[in-house]
């Protein structure tokens, strides 16, 4: 390839995605920000039409429900977490709830159901001791980042559409982040975008799983950013696996697509091959316990060959009256029926699938990152969720902490001086790792990532243990090797998919290799982290994160103590008197 050129861009502000974090960040940056600065967001896709808020099915856990508490989803959110999260980030989370469900409503302009006498409809949700899930029907995320799209369009902030990221490019003494590489999608020119603040919300993403529910586009590239640049990364191990993802054969992009928490809420009973319902074989709650043991349960059913035509468990709906069903639950009906089940009356196979990354980017309460002029928000942030997270707790982190990334940016910017300077050799090493495939014979980049999606499912998946995850970090190391000798058409590189499938791909192998490392140093199990070896939880009051640094040598992973600044294992913030739980195990 010959010398790539690269645009050079300025900003004040720069926002990387355009989810529910990265729209709120924008909004409230504009409010905190002096007069005349320039805010930019960038996306992979479309504003709006991408990302993973849009997907969001369930709701948004807020405790303004009858009887519930901030401090009742503080203590649910931390033992949902089995004791890991930051538990400063999971309290401001809580807190911050109440005020951003209002901000949504009264200045965003969502509608979200509400009972007859006016008050906001609360739905429930597996883990918790209150029905505090608010929502739209089963289509919460569509109403949120439509009405969130409408005011970022409407306001004079730059976008950079069908923009990718690909590098964090420092200072050339690199005390802090001159901007960020990206290539233009549409032509498939370099542009690289200096700002005073980046705050990067680019999402999760576990789509190096066989079954996984976000989009193809959505690939980690926002943490095999931060992990080349130095900086650290805990919880790696920690995905979430989502109980309930529609199994419609491989014939279809519809499998691995939730099917929402609140069917099981609502009373969704989970059936075996021989239609047994077996949930309560391993835990009290039945389906109504938290995610990680409920995919467990649904695992060990598959293990055990008591499957569904397809190969996982089936869900029923049918008792609780088809009309019903129908009613409250109408998305997910159709898109059952697109894939040939009748979700109000009959039966819908499901299987575990990758759903959330509970690790991500080592922050601060207010996004900061150790790295001067990075933020971190949404689903790229680690430490709020711990080991394992609610449903309906994702949206509203995304929406809190875009939130206060904006309001910190905002703010911060007022002490920072002038834009600062690139380190131009890493701005040009990595524009050419983004080219290295570029001109060589052609490969099947497709196969590959299929390759990594069987490896970490059979070894870093629902069930882990030491042979599997050395196993695993083996054939995801083949993969890569293999990866790096594979080849791109160079011919027109104007939405040139296979190039950026290649990126894809090799983001996911950066965070698979991470992902296997992590599970290796914990050696107990905890949430979504479960190893056969170690099936124990561990002493709760000795709780350890890990933390993840790539070096010269590789991937180093570490473990740091958890610091429990609000309450201790064994005790709880609740009142004398409070009762366990406000919600009845059906």
């Amino acid at each position: 390839m010959t010398k790539m050129t690269i645009d050079r861009h300025d900003t004040d502000i720069l926002i990387l995605g355009t989810g529910g974090a990265g729209m709120f960040a924008a909004l409230h940056a504009m409010q905190t920000a002096p007069a005349g600065t320039k805010v930019t967001v960038a996306v992979k896709g479309l504003i709006g039409k991408c990302g993973c808020t849009r997907m969001v099915q369930g709701g948004y856990n807020v405790a303004l429900g009858s009887g519930d508490t901030v401090e009742r989803h503080f203590m649910d959110t931390i033992n949902g977490g089995k004791w890991l999260p930051n538990q400063d980030m999971a309290w401001k989370l809580c807190e911050q709830a109440v005020v951003r469900v209002r901000e949504l409503e009264n200045e965003i302009g969502c509608f979200f159901d509400r009972n007859a006498d006016g008050t906001l409809h609360h739905k429930a949700f597996a883990g918790q001791t209150a029905d505090r899930t608010v929502h739209k029907g089963d289509l919460t995320g569509i109403e949120i980042i439509n009405r969130l799209m409408e005011q970022v369009l409407s306001r004079p902030v730059e976008k950079l559409q069908e923009h990718r990221a690909i590098g964090l490019i420092p200072t050339k003494d690199g005390s802090a982040l001159a901007g960020v590489l990206m290539i233009d999608m549409r032509t498939g020119k370099f542009r690289f975008v200096r700002a005073k603040t980046v705050l990067m919300a680019t999402g999760g993403g576990p789509t190096m799983y066989k079954y996984h529910t976000p989009s193809g586009d959505k690939t980690m590239d926002g943490l095999a950013m931060v992990l080349r640049a130095g900086l650290p990364l805990r919880d790696m191990e920690m995905v979430q696996f989502h109980p309930t993802g529609l199994l419609a054969g491989d014939h279809t992009k519809m499998t691995g697509t939730v099917l929402e928490e609140g069917l099981r809420g609502a009373g969704g009973e989970l059936l075996n091959g021989s239609e047994r319902r077996f949930m309560f074989d391993y835990d009290d709650r039945g389906e109504r316990a938290t995610r990680d043991v409920v995919s467990r349960g649904i695992y060990a059913e598959m293990r055990k060959s008591n499957t569904s035509t397809n190969g996982g468990v089936y869900i029923s709906m049918a008792h609780l009256g088809p009309d019903m069903v129908r009613k409250k639950f109408s998305g997910m009906v159709k898109r059952c029926a697109d894939s040939g089940f009748d979700l109000a009356a009959g039966k819908v196979e499901v299987v575990p699938t990758a759903h959330y990354f509970m690790g991500g980017v080592v922050v601060d309460i207010d996004t900061r990152t150790e790295m001067e002029g990075l933020y971190v928000a949404g689903e790229d942030a680690g430490g709020a969720h711990g080991s394992n997270r609610l449903g309906g707790n994702g949206v509203a982190n995304s929406t809190v902490y875009g939130g206060v990334a904006g309001d910190a940016m905002g703010m911060d910017i007022r002490r920072m001086g002038a834009l600062r300077d690139p380190d131009e050799t890493v701005l040009e090493a990595e524009v050419a790792r983004a080219c290295q495939p570029l001109g060589r014979k052609p490969s099947n980049i497709q196969e590959l990532r299929h390759e990594l999606q069987e490896a970490m499912w059979e070894d870093v998946g629902v069930i882990r243990n030491r042979r599997g995850m050395q196993r695993g970090t083996d054939r995801v190391a083949a993969i890569s090797d293999e990866l790096m000798h594979a080849g791109v058409d160079a011919g027109n590189l104007a939405f040139n998919l296979t190039w950026h499938d290649w990126l894809n791909v090799r983001s996911l192998c950066e965070v698979s290799d991470v992902i296997a490392k992590a599970g290796l140093e914990r050696e107990n199990s905890r949430g979504a982290h479960f190893r056969e070896d170690f099936p124990e939880q561990g002493d709760l009051e000795s709780s350890y994160f890990t933390v993840a640094r790539q070096t010269g040598d590789g991937i180093a992973v570490s473990r740091e103590p958890v610091q429990f600044t609000i309450v201790r294992p064994g005790e709880t913030i609740l009142p004398a008197g409070d009762p366990e739980t406000l919600v009845e195990v059906s």
